[in-house]
């Protein structure tokens, strides 16, 4: 089942409404999304209520929502306590903003999330070393395989260092607007291009996400 564990809105920097992300997705053939706006210290709480009213209308529309945030270029340190507070809120995911080649992360921003118990997943994690990935199989974080411009630059990376450490990969869209949002072709050759055989292709976009999310 189709599944997009990163995806943003108008309340963080998206164009979309929740749940007319929720739509859009859902005419595509989704069944679970996450809606994962840029979160820091000043917003979280806001951010997990927000969303978590959403859930009802998007089953109306058959899909799983996934109430979740993006922590996004928070000091490394802080990082472990955002992610425990946005879970005993009620988040269902914890996404982190990973060290994209993009953007100026914090050095350390991925060792922390790989590290931490709280994230699932690491996003966009640019060019994330070995003993990182060790550490996200460690704490069943999962690195992102990414379809934005710019962060998509390292995928080859990430696959071939995930491989090596044995840890989860997803695929997301980190979507801002609709054209963003994938279509079940787009997901596969995304996937096969960054250099994943078409079964470990299959796997992937298969995942079953709540399972995934139980560890």
């Amino acid at each position: 089942m189709m599944y997009d564990l990163h995806t943003h809105t108008i309340l963080s920097d998206g164009e979309l409404l929740p749940i007319e992300l929720v739509r859009r997705a859902a005419v595509l053939g989704y069944k679970t999304i996450a809606i994962t706006d840029h979160a820091d210290t000043s917003n979280l709480a806001y951010l997990v209520k927000a969303v978590s009213r959403c859930r009802e209308p998007a089953e109306c529309y058959g899909v799983n929502l996934l109430v979740g945030v993006e922590i996004t270029h928070l000091p490394p340190s802080m990082i472990p306590a955002a992610a425990r507070e946005a879970k005993r809120l009620g988040a269902d995911i914890v996404v982190v903003h990973g060290e994209s080649v993009m953007e100026p992360v914090a050095p350390g921003t991925n060792r922390t999330a790989c590290n931490c118990d709280d994230v699932d997943v690491l996003a966009h994690p640019g060019l994330v070393t070995l003993d990182d990935a060790r550490a996200a199989a460690e704490h069943g974080v999962a690195l992102e395989i990414t379809a934005r411009t710019g962060h998509n630059r390292t995928n080859g990376h990430v696959v071939r260092v995930a491989q090596k450490a044995g840890c989860r990969l997803v695929v997301n869209s980190d979507a801002h607007n609709p054209s963003d949002l994938m279509s079940r072709e787009v997901r596969w050759a995304l996937t096969v291009g960054a250099g994943l055989t078409e079964e470990e292709s299959r796997q992937i976009l298969s995942l079953d996400v709540l399972e995934f999310l139980r560890k």
